[in-house]
């Protein structure tokens, strides 16, 4: 995460209760920082899909030069059967109707296939909660980094993901899911970058 004229971190406890215990390291070298390194930016979000229109925006509003290099979703499952039929798709530099990237669908970007094991982690990709969860609908915690595979933009940027399942009666099909989906974006860009949409309220982003 470079910086060149100064950095400030800070945490906060939205809940309503003290917290016990905080321990935190922070680790940090003065260097010289090249003219063209972007910045670290990161940007949260959550929506409940449209059967209608079965996508969900992981990251939009992007305007410059950087790369891309990390999806994290939250998955709440609000339909029965399977839901990772749908592709992930990267817009940029122009793109309108087609994406320069397309996936194959969301099990395969997670690194899975045939549906995703109980739990896995990895360096690079990985579901890290098991199933079936004792309370509520399923919720399934996934993780990608582009560290090795970084995706460049020039101009601009957008990620959205579908929310698609099967139709279990033959003859079988895709079907658009209504899903609770929340998401982290991390990209590197250099600025200036656009103002970032505000922060939902704690009871906004509060799991089901």
């Amino acid at each position: 995460m470079p910086f060149r004229k100064r950095a400030r971190i800070t945490l906060t406890n939205e809940s309503n209760k003290d917290l016990q215990l905080l321990t935190y390291q922070i680790t940090y070298a003065r260097t010289d920082i090249p003219e063209n390194a972007g910045y670290f930016h990161a940007g949260w979000r959550r929506a409940v899909t449209n059967p209608n229109n079965a996508v969900y925006t992981i990251l939009d509003g992007v305007k410059g030069q950087g790369h891309y290099v990390g999806t994290f979703l939250a998955w709440t499952q609000l339909s029965d059967g399977w839901f990772g039929e749908g592709e992930i798709k990267f817009y940029m530099d122009g793109d309108k109707d087609f994406p320069t990237i397309c996936g194959t669908g969301t099990e395969d970007y997670f690194g899975a296939t045939y549906g995703f094991p109980q739990v896995f982690s990895t360096a690079y990709n990985g579901n890290v909660l098991s199933q079936p969860q004792r309370n509520g609908p399923p919720k399934w915690s996934l993780y990608r980094w582009h560290i090795m595979d970084p995706i460049q933009f020039q101009r601009d940027l957008r990620v959205t993901i579908q929310a698609l399942g099967w139709y279990p009666e033959p003859p079988r099909r895709l079907k658009p899911l209504s899903e609770d989906i929340a998401s982290v974006a991390y990209w590197y860009q250099r600025e200036p970058h656009v103002s970032f949409p505000k922060l939902p309220s704690v009871d906004e982003r509060w799991p089901r």
